[in-house]
């Protein structure tokens, strides 16, 4: 049996070892809060960084490896290696480049790091079939290679069909790879991915080769990359808000129809998507891709587009940058759609001035949610835009998810940004940027005829809301830096 000083040993011991655990855990909390403050982007974020890492470090610690923790200084070298901004152009493709639209959007091209380039046919592709059927034609006609990446890549019917394309087109000799994000496709089995790996296609997610707490980075499940691109032979890319999902068919009975918008641009443009997933996979495998540059630029058509990549890898939150500055060159209508609403105080500071200006503000946004704490957030925002006297519009003929935004005349973007902190800071995403009056008139058809299907939000709502869901706006606002 136990005596008494067996007893006082063991606690002892076991005080001693509560101890060293402690120790660690309030050294790596002061590792973090050095950190925090060598690397800070806002004081007020910083401040609730250090408060909780001095007053709560247990719980603290690990919330700030996840959250806080942000170190891509190895995709920023990669990116370098691969030379976005200074690979030269042949002197035979100078002239696609559009200087002249360069001039005017300054902030756009050193974000993108790339020019706007002429010579791309723009073709606006309008909810999931026409996407698909669009994508899935440009993958059979395909005979070099064939880039794919998704956020979301589901094992279900849409999915079996893009991985019998790919698994065709990859016995047929063609270079296929499929890069998709660990996150968003943590449902694929390992089946899925095998069967593709056995027919040639190369598969691999984000963080295929970056673990979830290696010792010598952070951790990687709040960055995500949220891209949507597809790379044909460097002649065809589509990119915009689907993934590969069938509720983005329209075929998922809890949201029905699913309004979203894709594009196709053919041109010197895709070659620019190509570039960013060639950082990405060499990021993600460390390999890199075949330099296949065609001998000569092919255009299709008449029409500049920039390609603008961003995320946490840049030095400061650049894609915040181009479009605060967007906002900020309004003078007549600024429309913006989006299914996430959490901006951050710059752009709803912009959005307010540009509203006194006299700017026709438009935002619409989902009636109904699918992320219930981001749903939330956003009340608070959009109710804070109606207050401002900012039209904020609910689109109630399904779930809404395009990322389409309309200034003026001038210009018009589709992609993977949403209006929220995590894509203009946190995510890694891409834009194409159109000022071709061809495109922007057809988007501003596109949306007259949504907002026809959307019921407009008044003050008297949202003076009117209960006081519970006030409550629980306010607090999800709460979390808007990191939703």
């Amino acid at each position: 049996m136990f005596g008494i000083n067996d007893i006082l040993r063991a606690i002892v011991a076991d005080l001693h070892l509560v101890a060293v655990i402690m120790a660690a855990i309030y050294l790596l909390a002061l590792v973090c809060a050095i950190r925090e403050i060598l690397n800070s982007r806002t004081s007020q974020g910083s401040i609730a960084w250090l408060l909780s890492l001095i007053l709560l470090p247990i719980p603290s610690v690990l919330l700030y490896l996840i959250f806080g923790w942000k170190l891509f200084d190895d995709y920023a070298t990669d990116r370098m290696k691969n030379g976005r901004a200074d690979r030269p152009l042949r002197a035979k493709d100078l002239a696609l480049v559009d200087r002249e639209t360069d001039a005017l959007w300054p902030v756009q091209v050193h974000v993108s790091e790339l020019p706007f380039l002429k010579g791309n046919e723009v073709e606006l592709l309008i909810d999931g079939k026409a996407t698909f059927d669009s994508i899935f034609a440009g993958i059979e006609a395909a005979e070099e290679y064939l880039l794919v990446q998704f956020y979301i890549v589901r094992d279900d019917r849409l999915g079996q069909e893009l991985a019998e394309r790919l698994i065709a087109k990859a016995k047929a000799g063609v270079a296929v790879f499929l890069l998709y994000d660990d996150i968003g496709s943590s449902g694929m089995p390992r089946r899925y991915r095998r069967e593709l790996r056995e027919a040639g296609v190369k598969v691999a997610g984000f963080n295929h080769r970056h673990k979830l707490l290696r010792l010598y980075g952070p951790t990687r499940i709040n960055y995500r990359n949220h891209r949507k691109i597809v790379v044909a032979d460097g002649k065809h890319a589509w990119v915009g808000g689907h993934n590969v999902g069938v509720e983005y068919l329209g075929e998922d009975p809890r949201f029905g129809h699913w309004r979203d918008t894709h594009v196709r641009v053919s041109g010197p443009a895709a070659l620019g998507c190509a570039l960013l997933f060639r950082e990405d996979w060499e990021w993600a495998t460390g390999e890199l891709l075949p330099n296949r540059p065609p001998k000569e630029l092919e255009t299709f058509g008449e029409e500049s587009v920039l390609v603008m990549g961003s995320g946490p890898a840049d030095k400061l939150e650049e894609c915040a940058i181009a479009f605060t500055d967007l906002i900020g060159r309004a003078r007549e209508r600024l429309w913006i759609v989006s299914p996430y609403f959490v901006p951050d105080t710059d752009i709803r500071t912009a959005l307010f001035a540009a509203r006194l200006r006299g700017v026709d503000v438009r935002i619409m946004l989902p009636a109904n949610p699918d992320h219930k704490l981001v749903w939330l957030a956003s009340i608070s925002h959009a109710d804070a835009m109606v207050q401002h006297d900012i039209d904020v519009y609910r689109y109630t003929d399904g779930f809404l998810h395009q990322k389409v935004v309309l200034m003026d005349d001038q210009i018009a973007t589709v992609g993977s940004v949403n209006f929220d902190n995590r894509s203009f800071a946190i995510n890694f995403e891409i834009t194409l940027w159109f000022t071709d009056p061809q495109t922007i008139s057809a988007v501003e058809t596109m949306l007259l005829k949504d907002f026809e299907s959307c019921r407009q939000v008044g003050l008297s709502e949202v003076k009117s809301r209960p006081w519970p869901l006030y409550v629980l706006t306010q607090a999800a606002r709460l979390l808007s830096p990191v939703l």
